[in-house]
Parts: structure tokens; sequence; C-alpha cells
């Protein structure tokens, strides 16, 4: 499954598309009891890294071959994911897993 990314703002190259394996069969996680905060957005390619990483044990040398993408994307974005759980988890905050963006749905 790959997923585009877009690029901010109008000028530079259109970013790499980064391979996902894996498709949640859920889409978000809520703390019990529900508080009102607002919710922590998690994106597919960040959730990739993290699990591959984090779960499977691949170096990120590794992710990126399996991702397509190189050591240091899978870096950032496996940072971006533990930053952003560990977040969640501290402050009791709803983390919603946002799905690929597709071709048809996109924005200019």
């Amino acid at each position: 499954m790959w997923r585009r990314r877009h690029r901010c703002g109008r000028r530079g190259r259109f970013p790499k598309p980064i391979m996902l394996g894996v498709t949640p069969p859920i889409t978000n996680f809520t703390p019990n009891p529900p508080r009102n905060l607002e919710p922590i957005l998690l994106e597919m390619a960040e959730l990739e890294a993290f699990r591959l990483v984090d779960l499977e044990g691949l170096s990120q040398e590794e992710a990126g071959q399996r991702m397509g993408v190189s050591r240091g994307t899978v870096w950032r974005l496996v940072q971006s994911a533990r930053k952003k759980t560990a977040q969640a988890l501290s402050e009791g905050r709803p983390v919603y897993i946002v799905p690929p963006v597709s071709e048809g749905n996109r924005q200019p």
C-alpha cells in the first residue's frame, strides 16, 4: 500500500511515497473514562515506522528499506510517533490514526 504525502505550499517537489505494510483494524484509542481533551493525530507512516522499529525490532535502516524511504526519514517518523504516544498516555488524550490521503481526496 502506497501513501503519497503532500507538500507544504506550492513550491518544491512532492515527497517520496511511503510503502505501508499493515493497516490497523481500528482507527482510535480513547482513555477510560473519556475526557474532553484535544485528540492526538498519528499518521499511518508514523505508525508503520513505530511498529517496524519498536514492535518488530528492525533497525532503522531495515525499516527504511521495507518502507522505501531513507533511514533519516524513519528516525523522524519514529521520534514523532514516540512523542505523540507518550503525550497521549501521560495526558490521557485520545489517539486518532489518520488514514492515508487518496489521490481523489487530495487538495492542491
